[in-house]
């Protein structure tokens, strides 16, 4: 008898009767998967246990569990529901119940006379014919020895994988013909052969890491299981299925090597992958951050100088100037990199949900709080905590804010749990926070506990030299982001860039520079802006390149001619000699053809090797 788990595919229990029939121990079939004991039956067997399960009794013979030995039985199986989906099933050994039925029938024929004997006699030839047949049949190699060692039957199976005939070692000692020496070579003693203890202890024996030799005196892996033959009680050999196991030994190995390449490329994968990101975060400094002018330069040794630290960070500065911008670049170089950054928009909280956007809050804290919920500082804890527009928290939440700040701990509200929290805070405001102190506005001591290590973003109009180098950042990334081809940023373009004011800053560039994307023609940008009166010139863009200007004293005729020519010479160098048509000179430096044709004869500069040789001398 098994029980069955059949909805998790395991051997529940099994007395000792199926024990004995099944080949295995009892402690081996206990958790042992009931498809393993019927490889290649698992529809038959899941139609088995749905039929138990569904009419509470059941029975097939469609079923051929497969012995511990290796061979398949011939069995009735019979189930029946127990408590908790298991199912009992009963094993009836047909080849038994046949073999009662011979005796049975010996039995009675035996009192009948001779003629039944002569039958009897037929009917052991047959099953005797019978089961020279299925050893025939068997892939596995099989072969007997008595209780001395010596062979009595051999498969042909067994024949073609030891390249030895049966005649040759029925009669001799079989370990001494086949399973004399180890894998390493060195003698395997008789005593110490499992196939020899099968029928000295009793017990099947399954061997999974030796080797049998051929005639030839070559070796090849086997499996094998030896299985003690009893007489009335007494041992009296052991029958030994084996098979070869050399290609899936190779299988194995293949299988370990690929395991083992795996296991290399994803090692250094993750070497790769933690270069690249060092690589990323070192070429990522300051990220966003763009210009070359004293203020951004200021700005940048201001983020060296505290983002080491947990200091908090005051960024002041007018809308678009950038201030969230600062913000990633002081966490990107702290040692909270690998923790998020967490920005809260405070002139977009409101007033009723500050503390639970804040410290977040418990189901049921307040009606339509149907669940926990995070607030922001407890998503930040082990990194930065970036408060935009922080002069906009109303002034009785202050000091709210102010009393986590120093405590750097909190309760969610309607929970009186307090938990701890590990931030580095940011905050940022377009406002004069001095001033709104003084008026009563904003928090003296909350201001204080900001100001720490204060950051000023310098408007748009206080660094023109920075303009060409954001513009033309913005119209690579517009043009990518559009789908579009990127068009040209021309000095005139430039100039008329700088010539205006700015009030909403850099955000305000990127949205001209992204419509003028939008309305170009013809690679030629199109900027929506004010005229105003022209400065001179500061910068000149060049395929994305900036060349700064030295200071702005106006330039006699000859410097400008020579700077014209140099120009024009540098831009035909860099266009090989085209001067017309897309990608010429004229389109690169945003000039009519015969404006650029008429320049070129004035300087003397007649065909592209001579434009080369110019841009060389100049």
């Amino acid at each position: 008898m098994l029980v069955l788990d059949p909805d998790a595919d395991r051997i529940f229990d099994a007395n000792d009767a199926a024990a004995r029939l099944l080949g295995y121990e009892r402690s081996a079939l206990r958790g042992m998967a009931a498809s393993a004991l019927h490889p290649g039956q698992l529809p038959a067997l899941i139609v088995f246990t749905q039929g138990v399960l569904a009419k509470g009794r059941w029975w097939t013979r469609a079923l051929t569990p497969r012995h511990g030995a290796g061979r398949a039985l011939s069995i009735e199986a019979a189930g029946t529901v127990l408590p908790d989906g298991l199912v009992l099933v009963t094993l009836f050994d047909l080849e038994e119940r046949r073999q009662r039925q011979v005796d049975s029938e010996a039995d009675r024929h035996m009192r009948a006379g001779l003629s039944e004997w002569q039958r009897m006699e037929r009917i052991f030839r047959d099953i005797e014919r019978e089961n020279q047949l299925i050893l025939r049949a068997a892939g596995e190699g099989i072969y007997g020895v008595n209780a001395e060692g010596v062979t009595t039957f051999v498969n042909p199976a067994a024949e073609r994988m030891l390249g030895w005939s049966a005649a040759d070692l029925v009669g001799r000692d079989m370990h001494s013909a086949v399973h004399h020496t180890h894998p390493d070579g060195c003698h395997y003693p008789h005593q110490d052969c499992p196939i020899y203890a099968a029928f000295r202890d009793g017990a099947v024996h399954q061997v999974d890491d030796e080797v049998f030799w051929r005639r030839d005196g070559t070796s090849f892996p086997v499996e094998y299981t030896s299985t003690p033959i009893r007489d009335r009680g007494a041992l009296v050999g052991a029958v030994i299925v084996f098979r070869d196991v050399s290609q899936r030994r190779e299988a194995d190995e293949r299988l370990r090597q690929a395991l083992a390449e795996v296991v290399s490329l994803r090692e250094r994968l993750e070497l790769e992958n933690a270069y690249l990101k060092e690589e990323i975060r070192a070429g990522s400094h300051h990220q966003g951050i763009i210009g070359k002018s004293p203020a951004i330069e200021a700005i940048r040794r201001q983020i060296d100088l505290v983002a080491g630290t947990d200091a908090t960070v005051l960024v002041t500065g007018e809308s678009g100037t950038g201030k969230e911008l600062i913000a990633r670049a002081i966490h990107e170089a702290s040692r909270r990199r690998e923790r998020p950054l967490i920005r809260v928009n405070c002139a977009a909280v409101p007033r009723e949900l500050f503390e639970s956007e804040f410290f977040g809050h418990a189901r049921g804290a307040f009606t339509g709080a149907l669940r926990d919920r995070v607030g922001r500082f407890e998503l930040a804890d082990g990194g930065t905590l970036f408060l935009d527009e922080v002069g906009e928290i109303p002034l009785d939440l202050q000091g709210k804010l102010l009393r986590v700040l120093q405590e750097r701990s909190f309760e969610r509200v309607g929970e009186e749990r307090t938990r701890a929290v590990d931030i580095r805070l940011v905050a940022a405001t377009n406002r004069d926070l001095k001033e709104e102190v003084r008026r009563g506005r904003f928090r003296g001591d909350l201001y204080f506990r900001l100001n720490v290590f204060p950051i000023g973003a310098t408007p748009l109009r206080e660094r023109p030299e920075d303009i060409p180098l954001i513009a033309q950042h913005m119209l690579t990334g517009a043009a990518q982001r559009l789908g579009v081809p990127e068009p040209r940023l021309t000095e005139g373009d430039v100039r008329r860039l700088i010539r205006y004011d700015w009030p909403g800053n850099v955000r305000e560039l990127e949205n001209v520079v992204e419509r003028g994307v939008i309305l170009a023609q013809r690679g030629r940008l199109r900027l929506d802006l004010p005229d105003a009166e022209e400065p001179a010139p500061v910068a000149l863009v060049r395929h994305g390149g900036v060349t700064a200007a030295p200071e702005h004293r106006p330039r006699s005729e000859t410097e400008r001619r020579a700077r014209d020519r140099a120009e024009i010479a540098e831009a035909l160098a860099l266009c090989g000699g085209k001067v017309f048509g897309p990608g010429g000179a004229a389109e690169l430096l945003g000039l009519p053809p015969t404006t650029l044709a008429s320049r070129m004869k004035s300087y003397g500069i007649r065909r592209a090797s001579s434009a080369l040789r110019g841009s060389a001398t100049e």
